[in-house]
């Protein structure tokens, strides 16, 4: 979806606001002998939010209309200001975190919905650097560029993944930089 300047930007700022309250409240709500427990949870989120990351990515902004709509005008100008409303993902994040805290406890439930936003975050921030941001030949920034202007070339359909190439490697949808 087109968004205004404030409306792009607002997950730059909603998010980390976000993490660092949902990571004091877990702090000073989670007994002391389960923090490595919550810790755990939450990487566990960051983890997994790169695999649903390439999901959503491949089989929802690439199959299901009208999500492949949008993702197409993203692809015919990669530089607009095109995303997901910040109102609409922190919607999305706090019904699983309602949904999580139904079938465990609240500290479990928020380490990984923390860690989900948390991947989510440097999702939408590495995915506005290849797009925005100029990189050093050989640097890590430059090569997820690479990687993901091969995504938008037309043809077969590659490298879904934007935060990480594993789950292309994995699923056998990579397409070698060259």
């Amino acid at each position: 979806m087109r968004l205004s300047k404030t409306g792009y930007y607002a997950d730059f700022v909603v998010y980390p606001l976000l993490l660092v309250v949902l990571g004091w409240v877990a702090f000073r709500t989670t007994a002391s002998n389960q923090r490595w427990e919550g810790l755990l949870v939450f990487v566990a989120g960051v983890f997994l939010w790169t695999l649903l990351e390439y999901l959503l990515h491949r089989h929802i902004l690439h199959r299901l209309k009208p999500f492949k709509g949008l993702h197409d005008l993203h692809h015919a100008r990669p530089t607009d200001l095109v995303g997901t409303p910040t109102w609409l993902s922190v919607s999305l994040f706090a019904g699983l975190a309602l949904l999580l805290w139904g079938s465990t406890d609240a500290g479990l439930a928020g380490g990984l919905t923390a860690g989900l936003m948390l991947g989510y975050l440097w999702y939408v921030s590495v995915h506005h650097a290849v797009h925005h941001i100029k990189a050093r030949s050989g640097s890590w920034l430059y090569r997820a560029k690479l990687r993901h202007a091969m995504h938008h070339q037309p043809g077969r359909p590659c490298n879904f993944g934007v935060t990480t190439g594993l789950w292309d490697v994995a699923f056998r949808s990579t397409r070698r930089i060259v």
